[in-house]
């Protein structure tokens, strides 16, 4: 079985490195307003006319450069707020709503990996991480323009680095926009912990960590989102050019704007494939291994609910219309999820449960995050509606059909919803179902050509299918090199007491 799975996941490999090999540069269309985060952008200088002609009448004084943009005091603490909800989300919201679904005995070790997870993710942000994703250098893979972010600030000049948002001439200080993006890393990457909880080695957690972030989430975050700014764009030339310098993801037009693919779906094939490659628990399907606590989960879900909406609302980078957008669709989403999982649990096994109604939430939250600021709130009940019954399948139906060992349901409310709310973007974005369709930046106004919703389908669906790619083979790798130099599972013995005990000397409750 091993060796089955093995050749498979060889076979993945050999797929992604065939279609990675052979991108398509076609022109990307114009994006939408507030497409998901943006790079670092400098702004527009008027150039200097040429020098008049000897013996001519003397010329006007060149005019002076523009004036560079000052970010608004308002949408810096709007940024700032939402970067403190996201932490938020992560510490204490996702700890607590893994800690709460394991076994009592393994509750310390999934606290303590979610938040070492999260502090090693933002050291290794802001030494390389950052740079790498969001600067300009190749359409996978950024540059070393910001290590150690450097350049942010100019002690000699005294002053501070402008990042671009999504409106000509409105910019956000970078080191806002560094903190923003780098609790994004951290908590896509803290998201994985919970498919192999209860089993793998906490030195094995760390490695795999490091290795992941580098080369899937980063490559993935710099294709996704990086372009250099809308206030380079003049007209159809600029826009061109401009972006031909975008990631590969978004040069295609996908839409995603906060995380559908570079979070969920990244983290939830991961996740998948370590739940495969460590193997399942001991004793798995054979005893019991109900949640613990699950009133801590529905704490912890309750604060995944209110930091959430700094995660969606706070990437449209500023304090203004389409943050609100983004807002109102993160609630009625998350509220039409809870719902329709819940009723569904209710008419398929009897019983409404907490745990379902918990999980509800989050699906619905995992699938308006690629949607939430460009859809309609009728779009966004409609993408809650579904998350809720596509994902009570995904931990059912479709965890059957595997037959992995994924501990909390990561992949099936993950990657199900991820991928849900990816595809549906794509319908629900259309001007004629209330969406925001296309923005260009060439006029500055609503693209007048027609939004055809088959045509964004097919870009989100490359943008899907790239992204499992590319996590499944690197995760397949990562977990290989560290199987070999640490060992991705503790031993059985030391399993069966408990992580808590065996990997941190300390116990969750003392009876």
């Amino acid at each position: 079985m091993h060796k089955n799975i093995t050749k498979l996941l060889a076979g993945i490999a050999c797929l992604c490195a065939f279609g990675v090999a052979t991108p398509s540069f076609a022109d990307a269309p114009a994006k939408t307003e507030a497409a998901t985060t943006t790079a670092v952008a400098a702004p527009a200088v008027t150039p200097v006319p040429d020098a008049a002609p000897a013996a001519a009448a003397p010329a006007p004084a060149a005019a002076a450069p523009a004036a560079a943009p000052v970010a608004n005091k308002g949408d810096t603490s709007f940024m700032m707020i939402s970067t403190l909800l996201v932490i938020l989300m992560t510490i204490p919201g996702l700890a607590l709503f893994y800690g709460g679904l394991v076994r009592s005995k393994n509750m310390l070790s999934v606290l303590m990996q979610v938040f070492m997870v999260f502090a090693l993710v933002i050291v290794l942000w802001c030494i390389y991480g950052y740079s790498i994703a969001f600067t300009e250098k190749t359409a996978f893979f950024g540059g070393f323009d910001r290590l150690f972010l450097n350049g942010i600030w100019d002690p000699a000049k005294g002053t501070f680095a402008a990042a671009a948002t999504f409106s000509k001439g409105v910019v956000i200080p970078e080191f806002v926009f560094v903190a923003f993006q780098g609790t994004f890393a951290a908590i896509t990457c803290a998201l994985i912990v919970g498919a192999f909880a209860e089993r793998a080695k906490f030195s094995a957690v760390l490695a795999f960590v490091v290795l992941w972030f580098t080369f899937a989430y980063l490559p993935a975050a710099h294709m996704v989102w990086f372009w250099t700014g809308p206030d380079l764009i003049t007209n159809a030339a600029t826009s061109a050019s401009e972006a031909l310098k975008a990631g590969w993801i978004w040069q295609k037009g996908a839409l995603d704007f906060a995380g559908g693919t570079v979070v969920h779906i990244n983290a939830a094939v991961a996740g998948l494939a370590g739940a495969i490659m460590i193997g399942k628990r001991v004793g798995y399907g054979r005893e019991s291994m109900a949640p613990h606590s699950l009133t801590m989960t529905m704490i912890g879900a309750s604060l995944l609910w209110v930091g959430w909406f700094g995660f969606n609302a706070g990437s449209s980078l500023e304090a203004g219309d389409v943050a609100a957008l983004a807002f109102v669709n993160t609630l009625l989403a998350t509220a039409a999820a809870t719902l329709s999982w819940v009723f569904g649990e209710w008419i398929s096994k009897g019983k409404p449960s907490m745990l379902g109604g918990a999980s509800g939430a989050v699906a619905g939250l995992v699938a308006i995050t690629p949607a939430a600021g460009f859809v309609g709130p009728m779009g966004g009940l409609v993408i809650g509606l579904l998350a809720g019954v596509v994902c009570l399948w995904g931990v059912n139906g479709l965890k059957r059909l595997i037959g992995a060992d994924d501990s909390l349901d990561v992949f099936g409310v993950h990657g199900v919803g991820g991928i849900l709310g990816a595809l549906l973007t794509g319908v629900f974005a259309a001007p004629q179902l209330g969406g925001q369709g296309v923005f260009d930046y060439v006029t500055n106004k609503m693209s007048a050509d027609p939004y055809s919703i088959g045509h964004q389908v097919w870009v989100q669906a490359q943008a899907v299918g790239t992204t499992i790619l590319w996590s499944a083979v690197v995760s397949v790798i990562a977990y290989k090199l560290v199987d070999i130099v640490i060992g991705l599972r503790v031993p059985e013995e030391e399993e069966r007491e408990g992580l808590d005990i065996t990997s941190h000397g300390e116990q969750a409750y003392h009876g």
